[in-house]
């Protein structure tokens, strides 16, 4: 099988939606300002009691993912500070794992919060993550028979997306409306960005939490 990477000069960019329970990745491939979804999956350890068992795996599968992609940058979602701290000192660890490896195969990291994320894909911080993968799938031609019933996944892209986003020449500090302004709603109207696009599609959007 051919490499990634052989097949065209371009950058890729693996995300990162961090949990002990479902880590969610992505990667995405980057030529000028054209993206594509090279993959994206999950691993999914809710069958490993033992939580040291849990990073252990997770720092094999993402130096596996690391060595047959090879991407140049990492971008990862920072812990969310909720309520729950032992879930937030979880997902925490998680992350460290990651980072862990990435650091050991030389991958610049670069971390962005949850709302950071949301923000640069929907246009507000505190979207849902059902909208997150309406947008992501759009916005990447992802087919139905492509998507996961995960959301850790399209998470995983819009981290890598987002990371697109802020390092790309002319969308620097933008977001997807910047780089795809031209969305038609279900009507047919060119919609003026992706807020504008969720207004007009609201039976196609999933309720926000």
């Amino acid at each position: 099988m051919e490499h990634p990477k052989a097949q065209n000069d371009e950058r890729i960019i693996l995300g990162i939606d961090p949990g002990t329970n479902v880590l969610g990745y992505g990667l995405l491939g980057i030529r000028g300002k054209e993206v594509r979804m090279i993959a994206m999956g999950v691993i999914d350890l809710r069958h490993v009691a033992d939580i040291y068992l849990k990073l252990g795996r997770i720092y094999e599968r993402i130096v596996g993912i690391i060595d047959s992609f090879l991407p140049d940058e990492l971008a990862i979602e920072a812990p969310f500070l909720g309520k729950n701290i032992q879930t937030t000192l979880k997902i925490g660890r998680a992350q460290g794992v990651v980072i862990t490896a990435a650091i050991c195969r030389q991958i610049p990291i670069c971390e962005y919060s949850p709302s950071e994320i949301k923000l640069a894909i929907t246009g507000r911080g505190g979207a849902a993550k059902e909208q997150v993968a309406h947008i992501m799938q759009h916005t990447l031609r992802i087919s139905d028979s492509q998507m996961l019933p995960y959301l850790d996944a399209t998470d995983a892209l819009a981290a890598a997306y987002c990371h697109f986003l802020r390092t790309a020449p002319a969308g620097r500090g933008g977001t997807v409306a910047d780089i795809l302004p031209h969305k038609r709603s279900a009507g047919g109207k060119k919609a003026a960005s992706w807020a504008d696009f969720v207004n007009q599609n609201k039976g196609r959007i999933h309720g926000e939490k």
